[in-house]
């Protein structure tokens, strides 16, 4: 989406639920008519007007919409001044920013050249799923499969790389239970969403019973919503740049992270702009960690994290590092002409639909 100034100024942002993408669509264009006529400097107050001016908040639907607008008017505001948005927010406290890659793992076919892939092209960093989908208390063949594939990991990138591991809300407490002494041998950098954030109340006894860095946040969209696991004692918080109100809330997240000793590592399986603003976070936020991006992730088979740029070497990787941007607002230039031909053929990406032995719903 963008937002043009009556002096001309576009700013871009990435508003999408995975999967309501149209839902999405519809709640910025309501939102949009606060936008018309209002003052685009106006970033904190037009975020609460937004976000409180309702009588109905929260959810992922409306904090997206939120994220969106939030991206596009600090992209504004950028431009406007000429700085990256970093500089906005207090300057850069690093040079670079450590990202990993993505290498599957729920449906594997070769995790060993697939990790060789990501160190060949740079990377000191991947993330897997740990399996697909379980019982509430599964056989213990489905967690021999775990520690073979992890184990598989670890041997291609040795002692000096490191691997995350995403239970992606597939493991019941007791799986986790089973699941996280296992894995203490290949020290992670984390293992992530170990329970769904239903039971995130959950999520304490297990970071308190494993030395392996717990993580979440991707389904977690306000520092509301954190409240409780930062104090359960996760190691790191993931919010999402397009589903947790944008610059403004993730920022703000990131501090309430650090009041606990807990690293910011944002999610991000989406596009240009939403890695755009997650850059922009990154290089202004002292307890960040690394950062997700998309490049060849496993189930995105239409479009590609470089898709719509103009220059796509703003997201070139130096051994594991994407250097800190130096152009206005969020750093990109977008093409305009491909998003238009992009919107002929709406996003309709859709989870799969996966179901236990005997037919009930599994997570995905």
């Amino acid at each position: 989406m963008a937002i043009t100034t009556d002096d001309g100024l576009t700013g871009w942002g990435e508003p999408v639920v995975e999967g309501r993408a149209a839902t999405v669509a519809t709640a910025v264009a309501e939102l949009s008519e606060y936008l018309v006529g209002s003052d685009p400097t106006r970033i904190e107050d037009t975020w609460q007007v937004l976000t409180k001016g309702g009588f109905y908040r929260g959810g992922p639907v409306f904090a997206s919409a939120v994220a969106g607008i939030d991206q596009a008017l600090w992209d504004i505001a950028g431009k406007r001044l000429g700085v990256p948005v970093y500089e906005l927010l207090g300057g850069p406290v690093r040079d670079r920013v450590r990202i990993y890659g993505w290498i599957g793992g729920d449906r594997p076919s070769d995790l060993a050249a697939d990790a060789e892939r990501q160190v060949a092209a740079g990377l000191t960093a991947v993330k897997m799923n740990g399996s697909e989908e379980l019982a509430a208390i599964d056989v213990p063949s489905s967690l021999a499969r775990l520690v073979d594939r992890v184990a598989e990991v670890r041997e291609v990138l040795g002692d000096s790389r490191d691997i995350a591991i995403d239970f992606h809300g597939r493991y019941s407490p007791a799986m986790a239970r089973r699941a996280l002494p296992l894995l203490e041998p290949f020290l992670p950098l984390f293992v992530e969403e170990p329970v769904v954030p239903e039971l995130s109340y959950l999520i304490g006894r297990l970071a308190h019973e494993t030395p392996i860095p717990i993580a979440t946040g991707e389904r977690l969209y306000s520092r509301w919503d954190f409240r409780d696991v930062l104090a359960g004692g996760i190691a790191v918080a993931q919010p999402d740049l397009s589903h947790a109100g944008g610059i403004s809330e993730v920022r703000r997240i990131a501090t309430a992270a650090e009041t606990y000793g807990v690293s910011l590592a944002p999610h991000c399986p989406l596009g240009p702009i939403a890695l755009a603003a997650c850059i922009q976070v990154d290089v202004a936020t002292p307890n960040f960690l690394i950062q997700e991006q998309s490049l060849g992730i496993h189930y995105n088979v239409q479009t590609d994290l470089l898709d719509y740029l103009v220059d796509r070497s703003v997201f070139s990787a130096t051994d594991g590092y994407i250097d800190r941007p130096l152009g206005p607002g969020l750093g990109i230039e977008i093409d305009e002409n491909e998003v238009r031909r992009a919107a002929q053929s709406p996003h309709n990406w859709h989870n799969a639909i996966w179901r236990h032995l005997d037919g009930s719903f599994a997570e995905w």
